[in-house]
């Protein structure tokens, strides 16, 4: 599929045949063309991005001339109106999430984040939290006296992924040696290498009673906001942990909460959380049974050097008229 039939589809079923014309103007199929694209705003990952640009053979230049923008600032996306124009075709974000983006994004033109991009950080975070919260390295570390000994095997673990996407692709792997018993859930019940079943979102409560260790790697939408409260937590064996690498707002965190309080679950992983950043005073930073990270399994510094090879791949593809990587489903929401 090249680039043009990507942005037809997302415009289909809308009488909009003016948007077909102009992207068919602007993204030609027939040929290389040259690249004029913006990279904004400025601000410490401009540079990479730029040189990433640059290797992927367009020009860098201002909004205004461009066809398409590099978005670099994920922190602040209300300055993405101040840079947008009718004339770019084409925008890329910079994270995988894009919940503050949603209300911006158009068919009016192809948008792209960076899915897959960050997962092989995320899985190896999560694998270094899964082992931690099995071997009970989160108590130890709080203790200041020799203790009796308590924990885990992972190996034969039964370790079910919410979510199909990149992070599952990749923590898959580097599970494998352990002999893990994988289950993976996801929009859709099509096989995942690597896994022992692939079921369906409607399967989750029927699989949560038999899992050792739950790992949140899917996408924040409507459907998937609140997916583990109270009554999820009620099925899970008391020597199970949650790790939770996705979003915050997958997990009703006063049922969390509660859950670890009484020992219903063994512990609690939690690369994000709801509220974000975790107030000092939140009962989560109290609790032995609970590892918290700042939301760092893939750092800005990790992020840039994998964002620019996105970039690079993504911008050489746009200028051949190929399909781009990592397309959002604006329907979807992701």
């Amino acid at each position: 599929m090249t680039i043009v039939e990507a942005v037809i589809t997302s415009t289909r079923g809308r009488k909009n045949s003016l948007i077909e014309n102009m992207i068919l103007r602007k993204v030609s199929p027939e040929g290389p063309r040259e690249g004029l694209i913006a990279v904004e705003p400025q601000n410490w990952r401009r540079d990479a991005l730029v040189s990433a640009v640059e290797r992927g053979g367009a020009r860098v230049c201002s909004s205004s001339e461009a066809t398409a923008l590099i978005w670099a600032s994920p922190e602040k996306p209300e300055l993405l109106y101040d840079f947008i124009s009718e004339n770019h075709d084409w925008v890329q974000l910079p994270y995988a999430g894009i919940e503050p983006f949603v209300n911006m994004l158009d068919k009016q033109r192809l948008w792209t984040c960076g899915k897959g991009v960050y997962s092989p950080a995320v899985a190896e975070h999560a694998l270094a939290m899964i082992l931690a919260m099995q071997r009970n390295l989160v108590s130890y570390a709080r203790l200041a006296q020799w203790s009796e000994g308590t924990g885990r095997n992972l190996f034969g673990a039964r370790v079910t992924i919410l979510g199909g996407g990149g992070i599952a692709e990749d923590i898959i792997p580097l599970l494998e040696p352990f002999r893990c018993e994988i289950t993976i859930i996801r929009k859709t019940s099509l096989p995942l290498r690597g896994a022992n079943q692939t079921l369906k979102l409607e399967d989750l409560k029927t699989v949560l009673p038999s899992t050792d260790v739950l790992l949140i790697a899917l996408a924040l939408t409507k459907e998937t906001e609140s997916l583990i409260g109270k009554s999820e937590l009620s099925l899970l064996p008391n020597n199970s942990i949650i790790v939770n690498v996705a979003r915050g707002k997958h997990i009703v965190t006063e049922d969390l909460v509660r859950a670890l309080r009484n020992k219903e679950i063994a512990g609690a992983a939690l690369d994000v959380t709801d509220p974000e950043p975790l107030p000092p005073e939140h009962p989560l930073w109290g609790l032995p049974n609970c590892l918290i990270t700042p939301h760092t399994a893939n750092t800005p510094e990790m992020g840039i050097e994998l964002l620019s090879s996105r970039v690079t791949d993504n911008v050489s593809r746009y200028i051949k008229g190929l399909e781009l990587t990592g397309c959002i489903n604006i329907d979807e929401g992701y």
